[in-house]
């Protein structure tokens, strides 16, 4: 029999589906959230006596748009004009069960419309088509959670009040919306390759959709580079996934993975599509990233990196895209070329920006051992541990933590005599 971790998997997979199924049925997304988190709650009671349905994908989406089209009659039963509305549209829209192709497209363009602002528009979609949770969004963000709940409260209201339309926008409004759709496919995918919170490292499932969607946006928009960048940003980096964990789950940094493990065909199709993108001459933040993944790809073990075409990179994307992230990552470059010190006076004049971000201080507290500041390292890596959710990367900054040298000499934790 399923336990709950079965729905949970379920959710995870195909909940922006159903919402995405839902919002097409209903007009609004509203009713298609609350209906498919009631047929979820549903499933939660009923699965692990019964069994999983033949498709728990259709089962979900007929179960919420069995409730809602319930809720919505009671509803419209006490003169509710918008229940009405969602009930007409309802019985216009007959509901598609099997496998959807553009659905979840259509809903991303709806959340990106540009009457909600940018931070609204990429949040939204991260709720809606990636089933993330608020907290998740907000660590994406950096931003606290109640800020990104009320954030979310008030893009679906306007979504709701502007009567924005759910639709694939024509061809002249594409280019319009395009930055926002681009952001919300390489959260998703981040969310997947290094999930926020949970005890495993990554989320298949989600890097899996995000890298559809990349490839849904390719073909509906073949002269945009920048969509031909993010697909080859994702493909570059997903070449790698299964190298990223050894035999019992733990966190294998890229300096340290058995590169015969990476999937070539991805990595040969990523780099063709680099290699596209370079003909064009129109450089791009995606592009600049995949041509940096590209280098990475290259190299068939760690010591072959050319470190120096990857900084001018970064160099090159620091322009174009500016940002303390983006700066943090050029000093882990730096450290190869100049020297952990050098890198180290770059990162530490990130600390009013990133100081809240696990990744700056995971960084530092590497950047500090290596110049042999094992107790400042130690500290680093003591924030760095307390701020990320993700089970195995707890993990593995606790490992270097304790692998640190103490006052005697000996690793952290280690018997002196």
């Amino acid at each position: 029999m399923p336990a709950l971790a079965d729905v949970e998997r379920v959710f995870r997979e195909e909940y922006g589906r159903a919402v995405a199924v839902l919002t097409r049925v209903f007009g609004d997304i509203d009713t298609a959230e609350d209906a498919v988190q009631e047929a979820f709650a549903e499933a939660a009671k009923r699965w692990p006596a019964a069994g999983l349905p033949p498709s728990p994908a259709g089962w979900i989406i007929t179960t919420a748009r069995n409730r809602a089209i319930d809720r919505l009659r009671r509803e419209a039963a006490r003169a509710d004009k918008h229940a009405q509305a969602a009930l007409l549209h309802a019985h216009e829209e007959p509901v598609e069960e099997g496998p959807v192709h553009d659905d979840r497209l259509r809903l991303i363009f709806t959340c990106c419309h540009p009457a909600l602002a940018t931070g609204a528009q990429v949040a939204l979609t991260l709720r809606l088509l990636g089933g993330l949770t608020t907290a998740e969004i907000a660590h994406a963000f950096l931003v606290p959670e109640p800020t990104m709940a009320q954030r979310l409260v008030r893009a679906k209201g306007k979504i709701r009040d502007a009567g924005i339309p759910y639709r694939v926008p024509a061809e002249a409004d594409l280019p319009g919306r395009l930055a926002a759709v681009l952001a919300v496919v390489y959260l998703i995918f981040n969310e997947g390759y290094t999930a926020s919170s949970g005890d495993q490292l990554a989320r298949a499932d989600l890097c899996a959709e995000a890298i559809r969607l990349g490839r849904l946006l390719a073909r509906l928009m073949p002269d945009e580079p920048e969509v031909t960048g993010l697909l080859a940003l994702m493909l570059l980096t997903e070449s790698r996934r299964a190298a990223r964990t050894g035999p019992d789950g733990g966190l294998v940094l890229l300096a340290d993975q058995d590169r015969s493990r990476w999937d070539r065909a991805l990595i040969a199709e990523g780099q063709d599509l680099v290699r596209r993108c370079l003909r064009r001459n129109q450089p791009g933040a995606y592009q600049i990233q995949a041509a940096i993944n590209a280098v990475h790809s290259d190299a068939t073990q760690a010591s072959d990196t050319d470190w120096g075409q990857i900084l001018a990179l970064y160099d090159q994307l620091l322009v174009i895209a500016p940002g303390p992230v983006v700066a943090l990552n050029r000093a882990v470059a730096v450290a190869e070329v100049d020297g952990p010190a050098v890198a180290l006076d770059l990162v530490d004049g990130l600390a009013a920006s990133l100081d809240g971000y696990y990744l700056f201080h995971a960084i530092r507290a590497d950047l500090l051992q290596r110049l042999g500041r094992s107790a400042d390292a130690k500290a680093a890596y003591e924030i760095a541990i307390a701020q990320t959710g993700n089970v195995a990367e707890r993990a593995h900054l606790i490992l270097a933590k304790q692998r640190l040298p103490g006052p005697d000499g000996m690793a952290d934790g280690q018997a002196s005599g």
